[in-house]
């Protein structure tokens, strides 16, 4: 279902908009309901926010508990103050929106049965966008990485930073700046376990492959090859990276398998 998109809101409306707070830490109520228009798009770049005094007033708090809220919005980059003009809404950038979940897979950095689980979610749906948005010039360092990597696995190195590059490209030529950031993320966190995923006879090689069927797909435009290829490469590294360690080792946390029966998985 698409959504349409909320008008904009007058300076009387926000304060309409915004209710009470009765909260021990009632500053993070305060920033949460601002943030909430501004995800909503109520309140856009360029638009003040009322001033403190007036926030206090429709909050029902202290003007410390307002100022408090906002700094927490600044730091957030979604506010900044302006000599004369008061607090006005930034323009968000992606890293705004990232940092959240930047901060939660970083805080699960040695799960890695987690992070191969969220790579199966992210990677196949960036194959298969990829197969139908890369340019040309996507396509060509595509086939520049998988060179490169080749060159590299002749020589009997670890291309790690080939295989790296060639995530992350299809991610860049998937056009979606939020996922790009995210796959940026999730790659260096895994960097350790993917080098030793590429260690031990035919390893290497057996990545490499994986990405010029995957390359092919793209290249093919055929976007259903792209996103089996992808989740095979995926699971072939898992299977590889996993293989000596006890079966409990190689499952989601309980939280990613409550999430994944949420999801109907």
């Amino acid at each position: 279902m698409s959504s349409v998109p909320l008008p904009p809101l007058p300076a009387q409306a926000v304060r309409d908009a915004l209710e009470p707070v009765r909260k021990t830490k009632v500053y993070a109520d305060i920033a949460a309901q601002i943030h909430r228009l501004i995800a909503e798009g109520r309140l856009g770049p360029g638009d003040r926010l009322p001033p403190e005094r007036e926030l206090a007033e429709v909050f029902g708090v202290s003007r410390t508990s307002v100022r408090d809220a906002i700094r927490v919005l600044e730091v957030r980059g979604l506010v900044e103050p302006r000599h004369g003009e008061g607090t006005v809404v930034k323009a968000v950038s992606i890293d705004a929106i990232v940092a959240p979940l930047a901060e939660a897979v970083a805080a699960f950095k040695h799960a890695a049965a987690d992070l191969f689980d969220m790579r199966k979610m992210l990677e196949p749906p960036l194959a298969r966008a990829a197969a139908f948005r890369a340019t040309a010039a996507d396509v060509r360092r595509l086939e520049e990485i998988v060179a490169a990597q080749a060159a590299r696995v002749r020589a009997g190195d670890i291309a790690i930073d080939e295989d790296n590059a060639f995530h992350y490209q299809i991610a860049r030529a998937a056009k979606n700046q939020v996922v790009l950031r995210t796959i940026d993320i999730l790659m260096d966190l895994l960097r350790e376990s993917r080098v030793r995923s590429l260690q031990g006879a035919g390893r290497a090689e057996k990545s490499l492959e994986g990405h010029r069927r995957i390359l092919d797909a793209i290249r093919d435009r055929d976007p259903d090859a792209a996103a089996e290829r992808m989740r095979t490469h995926i699971e072939e590294i898992e299977a590889v990276l996993f293989a000596d360690l006890p079966p409990a080792s190689r499952e989601p946390s309980d939280g990613a398998a409550a999430a994944g029966e949420s999801r109907g998985v």
